[in-house]
């Protein structure tokens, strides 16, 4: 029998009978005709709305109760509709049909789409690997590969293994893993993870995690558990069900006992059908969703409004969201009596403009913005892993890190400023002319303006913001300082944020976290509301979220929060208006006061009601923080 009543289930959800919106028409068209006596057919027009709305709710009932005795709201429709029919009243039985259907479509509407993230970031798993045996290369899938196994990477290419460098230089783009905005050079020694990219110098590494060990198969599962764990939340009609349904069959029967007048029973049923109930939610999460659309959110889950409203903890990731996530030049200093700070800048610039690695692709942008021109550069030569070198004016320049300087025997003479802003967190490029320290260039990432005024209007919402970063502590501490963050965990991995996130849930904190990147996808999906940076943020991330923002207008994130709280409390009056016109019309139908017909027209006034207040919120917005 529950096999039979599964395959019944099957069968009506390919038919789309409750997605149908050419249907739900027809049966407003007839509930309407049926309303105003209009008949062009021999029988009564409502039979339109009662078989195409009213049947599929009378199955849906009845596969629930057969299969799992789960008794929810569509339980005391069904009983409402055979009633009314009984005693022969089809106008009542076909409008609490399209209501009801009317309420289910809605939630159709602001359920979960599909999301692909998981697959995605499959896609992302290198899929060949270059391995040396014998003193020969050869090219095999990356899941044959072996732990001990020497592999060969080349520029450009996927890191197919965890693994250890054993020889050569090169820059790696970490992003997926830590979200780090700049490439990490790595040398001889370092460890490198599957999924990073290497950017400019090949080298050969020892395989030391492979297959479902490696670091990209980690973040797949971390998705997946996330994803997994987290709670749905049950409608607010279903969630009663089981209470109105048994206020409604003891108070018709009791009033059928008492004044034996049956019509007075099936009354009951009808106007404690939960229709203003089914719909309280739904319009107003609609409602909502419109607004926060209009702000530049695409909200993703249909429950996601909901729970945001309960969150006290905001969890930012910094690059990308809180940053722009691309170095700029941030200070020039010079050591050299007969170099100015102009000077220093305008070589570096040449020097770097042949430049693939973003430290130098930033120098020279920032230098260009000034509108002054590039001089040529002569004999460009890119070091892996430290910098560049060229001709600029005659003179020889180095630009790059510290290792590049004491390779060339330069001493980083008068320096102390640059530890000033490596401290704050910046990249420092040493810059040398013709074998003699000259001065140095510092670059940052470069914090959002808005983001200090939405960090103090999320907190007077009583959200509670902390910082979790892939990046080093003290980039991570300057922007916490900055924009007075009290909390600030950084050199996150993947991991690291899914256990921060973790632990404020153990501790009964809902959590909102925003990111953008790949290696924010588990925390996306681990948190209570996900938010992802939709313009900059990678594809993974969003589909990751339950929310994008789109514009990556992060000012616009206070006004999300304040819009999910003022939906939760429209949700409740309307739940508070429904359920007391539901008790006045059962007071009213026991005496005799209302019909069937009266008591669909009361309760169907309750839904234009609960729809109208939910309308308000289209429009609404928080004058003041």
């Amino acid at each position: 029998m529950k096999k039979a009543m599964e395959k019944l289930q099957h069968l009506l959800d390919l038919g789309g009978i409750k997605k149908d919106m050419t249907l739900l028409v027809i049966s407003g068209i007839a509930v309407i005709c049926s309303l105003l006596k209009f008949q062009p057919l021999p029988f009564d027009m409502a039979w339109f709305a009662i078989v195409l709305c009213g049947l599929p709710i009378i199955l849906e009932a009845i596969i629930g109760l057969v299969t799992a005795f789960d008794i929810k709201a569509d339980v005391l429709v069904s009983l409402a509709l055979i009633a009314s029919l009984c005693i022969g009243e089809t106008f009542a039985a076909g409008e609490v049909a399209f209501i009801m259907q009317l309420g289910a479509l809605l939630e159709e509407l602001t359920v979960a789409k599909a999301r692909a993230g998981i697959e995605k970031l499959v896609h992302l798993t290198p899929q060949t690997a270059r391995v040396l045996r014998d003193g020969k290369e050869a090219v095999i899938p990356a899941e044959q590969v072996k732990v001990g196994d020497r592999l060969r990477v080349l520029p450009g290419e996927s890191i197919p293994v965890d693994g250890v460098i054993l020889a050569g230089q090169t820059s790696i783009n970490q992003a997926v893993m830590t979200g780090e905005s700049l490439p990490v050079d790595k040398a001889a020694g370092d460890t490198v993870s599957s999924g990073t990219v290497n950017q400019f110098g090949a080298f050969e590494m020892e395989a030391t995690k492979v297959g479902e060990d490696s670091s990209i198969q980690r973040m797949i599962r971390l998705v997946q558990s996330a994803d997994a764990g987290k709670a749905k939340i049950v409608g607010i009609a279903d969630r009663w069900a089981t209470w109105i349904v048994v206020i409604a069959l003891t108070a018709a029967a009791l009033t059928w006992l008492i004044t034996g007048q049956i019509i007075r029973a099936v009354t009951i049923l009808v106007v404690f059908c939960p229709c203003a109930l089914v719909l309280a939610t739904p319009t107003a999460i609609m409602a909502a969703i419109g607004n926060a659309t209009k702000h530049g959110f695409l909200v993703r889950e249909g429950d996601a409004l909901e729970r945001l409203a309960k969150a006290k903890v905001i969890a930012f990731d910094k690059t990308g969201t809180l940053t722009y996530g691309t170095p700029e030049v941030v200070a020039v200093r010079s050591v050299s009596p007969s170099l100015k700070e102009a000077d220093i800048n305008r070589l570096a610039a040449c020097a770097e403009q042949f430049s693939e690695h973003p430290l130098g692709k930033a120098i020279v942008h920032c230098y260009r913005k000034t509108g002054a021109e590039l001089l040529p550069a002569e004999d460009f030569e890119m070091i892996p892993g430290r910098g560049v070198c060229a001709r600029v004016e005659g003179r020889t320049v180095l630009a790059g890190n510290p290792e590049m300087m004491r390779e060339h025997h330069i001493a980083l003479k008068n320096a102390d400023d640059a530890q000033d802003y490596l401290s704050q967190g910046s990249t420092v490029i040493y810059v040398a002319v013709d074998d003699a320290f000259a001065g140095f260039l510092a670059l940052s990432d470069t914090m959002r303006k808005e983001s200090a005024a939405t960090i103090a209007a999320l907190s007077s919402l009583g959200v509670q913001p902390v910082l979790l970063t892939g990046d080093h502590e003290n980039a991570a501490k300057a922007i916490g300082d900055k924009l007075h963050i009290g909390e600030v965990r950084a050199n996150c991995l993947p991991e690291d944020k899914l256990k921060a996130i973790g632990d404020y849930q153990a501790q009964s904190l809902p959590v909102c976290m925003i990111g953008d990147g790949v290696n924010d996808a588990p925390a996306l999906k681990k948190a209570d509301v996900g938010i992802a940076m939709g313009g900059v943020g990678s594809d993974i991330a969003v589909d990751a979220a339950d929310i994008a923002l789109v514009d990556d207008e992060v000012k616009e994130l206070p006004h999300l929060i304040a819009l999910s709280k003022r939906m939760m409390t429209t949700i409740k009056v309307n739940m508070t208006f429904s359920m007391t016109l539901n008790f006045i019309a059962i007071v009213l139908a026991m005496v005799g006061t209302l019909n069937p017909v009266v008591g669909a027209l009361v309760h169907n006034a309750g839904s234009v009601l609960v729809i109208a207040n939910s309308a308000f919120l289209l429009k609404w917005r928080k004058k003041a923080w």
